[in-house]
């Protein structure tokens, strides 16, 4: 998978976003299982999946202070 640009991100609604953060938070807690168990092959996809948490994470914040 592909990482996601930050200005197909902003595109999203907030509701969206909320789905997605929970979706990635998801995927990094069965990457760092895979990891613990010696199952996962791409390492790099856990860095991929928290930069991209942290890019949504920071676009709802920044929702919330404008309105």
């Amino acid at each position: 998978m592909a990482q996601t640009k930050i200005t197909e991100i902003r595109e999203l609604t907030t509701d969206e976003l909320t789905s997605r953060l929970r979706d990635l938070k998801q995927e990094a807690l069965n990457l760092r299982l895979q990891q613990a168990t010696g199952q996962l092959e791409n390492t790099s996809r856990r860095t991929l999946v928290r930069k991209e948490a942290a890019r949504v994470q920071t676009i709802l914040a920044q929702r919330r202070l404008q309105g």
